[in-house]
């Protein structure tokens, strides 16, 4: 029985600041590269808001109304047909997506047929510099024969509420896609770490290259190990997610000794968590004693 795994390439990258129709053009490249190059890969992932070519340290003045596409729209047609073309899951990082309410940071997700199989808005904007509005929902997605992966988008990674409920809907897998230019990265590489190690899931943290971002794209592994910390140049980040290990860590334990989710399920609904609207729901599916 071969193992439930995903080979991921995180697109460390700047793209081509202010300039959207040549950053795009500039995935379409790298992303046939990789599909051509690296033998297996099945993802590919680039940074938040990379496809909205924003130049360095921070958002410029009105880019979000400027820049942002209707989802699905134009864009997404285009992404699908990469995905489509080389066989590939994709996350292009995060959009502007413009709303009838208002403008989000979306990030998506495109199957290997083209299709733009689900869309995920960033519950926690970097507040109060990024203006977008909130998303009001977690999201996560299936890939058949292999597991279930979440998404998350930069600064929603210091509410941990978010990665809980990710894990709690199933996922074994986060993608996490970033645009971080500040000093606080050493720290956003920390609860990174935490993250990966409480929920006992695999996270793939992809940040945007200098001069745009600060890079440090890191890999981490259900035990909270960092397997992988990139520069902060361009980069490509390859990774090898081994679901199976998520099943092994969380019936055995973080290095053989802690079952958190586990006992989590068994104790959690003894507690008062007014916080939570009363008690804490066992996750589906799990079997607590």
């Amino acid at each position: 029985m071969s193992r439930r795994s995903l080979f991921v390439a995180g697109l460390q990258s700047a793209g081509v600041p202010n300039d959207p129709a040549a950053t795009l053009d500039e995935l379409e490249r790298q992303v046939r590269a990789l599909a051509s190059m690296l033998d297996g890969v099945q993802l590919v992932v680039a940074p938040e808001l990379h496809l909205m070519a924003l130049p360095p340290l921070l958002e410029d003045e009105g880019a979000p109304e400027a820049r942002a596409v209707p989802v699905p729209g134009p864009l997404t047609e285009r992404l699908g047909a990469l995905a489509r073309d080389t066989g590939l899951w994709l996350v292009p990082g995060s959009v502007y997506e413009q709303a009838d309410e208002g403008i989000y940071n979306t990030a998506l997700v495109f199957s290997p047929g083209g299709e733009l199989v689900t869309s995920y808005r960033k519950c926690f904007p970097w507040q109060p510099y990024e203006t977008v509005l909130p998303g009001r929902e977690v999201v996560g997605f299936e890939i058949e024969g292999i597991g279930r992966l979440g998404l998350a988008i930069c600064h929603d990674g210091v509410f941990p509420e978010v990665f809980r409920q990710l894990a709690w809907d199933g996922a074994e897998a986060i993608v996490q896609v970033s645009l971080t230019p500040t000093s606080d990265r050493a720290v956003e590489i920390v609860v990174a770490r935490a993250n990966a190690y409480v929920n006992q899931v695999f996270l793939v943290n992809v940040n945007a290259a200098a001069p745009v971002g600060n890079g440090r794209s890191v890999v981490v592994d259900p035990e909270g190990t960092v397997l992988y910390e990139a520069g902060g140049g361009e980069e490509v980040v390859t990774a090898l997610v081994d679901f199976d290990a998520v099943t092994l860590v969380r019936e055995r334990g973080a290095f053989g000794l802690n079952r958190m989710l586990e006992q989590l399920d068994r104790h959690g609904s003894e507690l008062d968590l007014p916080m939570y609207g009363g008690r804490y729901r066992p996750r589906p599916g799990s079997r607590p004693a």
